[in-house]
């Protein structure tokens, strides 16, 4: 059983205009529950966050025709989407390891 919150479905999810209405650093993560490389990167994106504890995470599931997904053009999951006061600063797609991660959200 995973520890990790799961994904937002697309009912859940917020919609693209609250999105660039966020105020702060978020990490959207874009994936599924079940996609092999998504739960891979769970415990790469949890010791990134944990470094650096003012970014708010939000976990969208992703799909064909999911709406805010495609508003950001993901391709491949997991699609890690920086933003900051709502505007895109940042992507990184299927990251590899957690200081990777740690150096995009400190250039955001």
């Amino acid at each position: 059983m995973s520890t990790f919150k799961p994904y937002l479905s697309e009912t859940e999810s917020p919609s693209r205009t609250e999105m660039q209405a966020l105020r702060g650093l978020t990490l959207l993560e874009f994936g599924t529950d079940w996609c092999g490389h998504c739960r891979a990167a769970q415990p790469l994106i949890a010791q990134a966050l944990a470094t650096s504890t003012n970014w708010q995470h939000l976990k969208i599931e992703d799909g064909p025709g999911h709406a805010l997904g495609r508003s950001y053009r993901v391709k491949l999951w997991p699609t890690l989407v920086l933003l900051r006061d709502g505007q895109e600063v940042g992507r990184l797609v299927r990251p590899a390891d957690a200081p990777g991660i740690e150096m995009a959200m400190s250039k955001a």
